[in-house]
């Protein structure tokens, strides 16, 4: 579902009871709707590289807000940007006609960094889902968590590690640095080229990358070597891939939300074309998916289907 251009369209003054009256049934249908977003280029602008130009920002138009900068990391780290007040605002006001949930790859510290303050995220959103839903929050509680190595058992693990290490050792690229495989909750993120790459080298990769497809062939070596084990991979960045078991995508959230018997589902997400980590859950009959392109887009979609009796004011 593409994003709509342009401001919508204003009701017709015959109709503007009607829309009243919609939006006083909306309020009264919050806890049956449910507002789920990415956060990474649906809430927050898309990560910057520490050190780049527009990281620092040039005080021309349209110049990024400064990311968050957290303390001790190196140049070539990419920064989780900070939500914009307005959005943060419209996201309450939101809240007032349905509840709002987040689900993001990162895990619950990046996302409570970007989207708040300490542990305001828990407050701000009636769902908080971190590493793909492998870490689940509700009404403020930790519910549950889940460990990948707990799922998949230490035997595949190590195989597969294994794997990727011996694989990336036999890789002759321009550049090598550090942190091949970084282990999270819920899956494993592989770069090639190492995490801590300089944004130089990082742009340097990504271009071979398109060139000599390198992660697309490691991904078919893994395909090839772990089929029939439950493993799914998907694009992560400019640098990298993420492993991760069957169905832990972003899909695994809705497990959860099946036993909350929500009428409706809607989900906002900017990587829902195949192979992007938005697409399982966008594609999944039990959404409605809404594929955005920034977080303005996500206001304005927004906008659009839960407060049309002011449309015409946006």
């Amino acid at each position: 579902m593409a994003p709509r251009r342009g401001p919508a369209p204003g009701p017709p003054p015959g109709r503007r009871a009607g829309w009243q009256r919609a939006a006083a049934g909306m309020a009264a249908a919050r806890g049956r709707v449910l507002c789920l977003f990415d956060v990474d280029g649906t809430l927050t602008p898309a990560r910057q590289v520490r050190g780049s130009r527009r990281e620092e920002g040039d005080g021309g138009v349209g110049a990024a807000r400064p990311p968050f900068r957290p303390r001790g990391l190196s140049p070539g780290i990419l920064l989780p940007q900070k939500i914009e007040p307005e959005v943060d605002r419209f996201l309450q006001e939101l809240r007032g006609r349905v509840q709002i949930g987040v689900v993001g790859g990162s895990d619950y510290s990046k996302i409570a960094e970007q989207l708040g303050e300490g542990d305001e995220v828990i407050s701000k959103f009636d769902y908080v889902f971190a590493e793909n839903g492998t870490v689940q929050y509700k009404n403020g509680q930790l519910v549950s968590k889940q460990a990948i190595q707990d799922h998949l058992g230490e035997e595949l693990l190590q195989d597969l590690i294994n794997f990727c290490l011996n694989y990336m050792a036999l890789l002759k690229l321009p550049k090598k640095r550090g942190t091949f495989i970084e282990f999270r909750n819920g899956m494993l993120n592989i770069s090639p080229i190492g995490r801590s790459c300089t944004p130089e080298e990082r742009i340097e990769f990504s271009e071979l990358d398109k060139k000599e497809r390198i992660r697309e062939k490691f991904v078919a070596a893994l395909q090839r070597e772990f089929a029939g084990k439950g493993l799914r991979f998907s694009r992560g960045g400019m640098i990298s891939f993420d492993v991760f078991p069957e169905g832990w995508d972003k899909r695994y959230c809705l497990n959860v939300l099946d036993d909350e018997r929500f009428d409706t589902i809607h989900f906002f997400g900017n990587e829902t074309t195949p192979g992007g980590n938005d697409y399982e859950i966008y594609d999944d009959p039990r959404t409605v998916g809404h594929s955005v392109q920034s977080p303005q887009d996500t206001v304005q979609r927004c906008r659009e289907i839960f407060f049309p009796e002011r449309a015409n004011e946006y």
